[in-house]
């Protein structure tokens, strides 16, 4: 009975370091073959403070840079970045029982453990338009824990780590209808 206990605490550490959580959404008509160049936004507004927006950018800008896209003044991509702070509530949602059938009489035991951090939630939205059509073709947006107050090292690390996760299925896989 109790060596379910390890795997619960397993499972429970695990839960409260979390990476960044990603849902993406894309134009399924769109070649990405097409785009080869990016720039961003001219009145772009992330919502960061000046130093975590420039830690993104630079992390952004490695990140394309693999995916074999360039900065350029005439891109064919233009993004967007917008972001928004906010507390999760807390979960909890662990419980305990032990019951019984027929005649025997059954007892339960109920024992909220808060799962995941209380701290704050970032939520940060890419969006890429084609510079042309002025049509938005893909989407990413990246939940996840932000730990204010860290250091420029751990700042950085967490960025890259977040632009890594949300360009993780850029350019997407299109599957072919026959």
């Amino acid at each position: 009975m109790f060596r379910f206990w390890p795997v619960l605490l397993f499972v429970l550490v695990l839960s409260s370091c979390a990476a960044p959580r990603v849902t993406y959404d894309y134009d399924r008509e769109t070649d990405f073959n097409n785009y080869s160049t990016y720039a961003y936004f001219s009145d772009l507004e992330s919502g960061l403070s000046p130093l975590d927006e420039n830690r993104l950018l630079t992390a952004l800008d490695s990140v394309l840079t693999t995916k074999g896209l360039k900065f350029s003044e005439e891109p064919d991509i233009l993004v967007d970045i917008r972001s928004g702070f906010f507390h999760r509530p807390e979960q909890s949602s662990v419980g305990v029982g032990v019951g019984g059938t027929g005649g025997s009489v059954g007892g339960g035991v109920s024992l909220g453990i808060p799962l995941g951090g209380n701290g704050p939630e970032l939520e940060i939205t890419f969006d890429f338009v084609d510079s042309q059509k002025k049509s938005l073709f893909w989407q990413a947006v990246a939940t996840g824990s932000f730990k204010e107050g860290g250091s420029p090292e751990q700042k950085e690390a967490y960025w890259h780590k977040l632009v890594c996760k949300a360009f993780d299925k850029y350019p997407p896989k299109i599957k072919k209808t026959p």
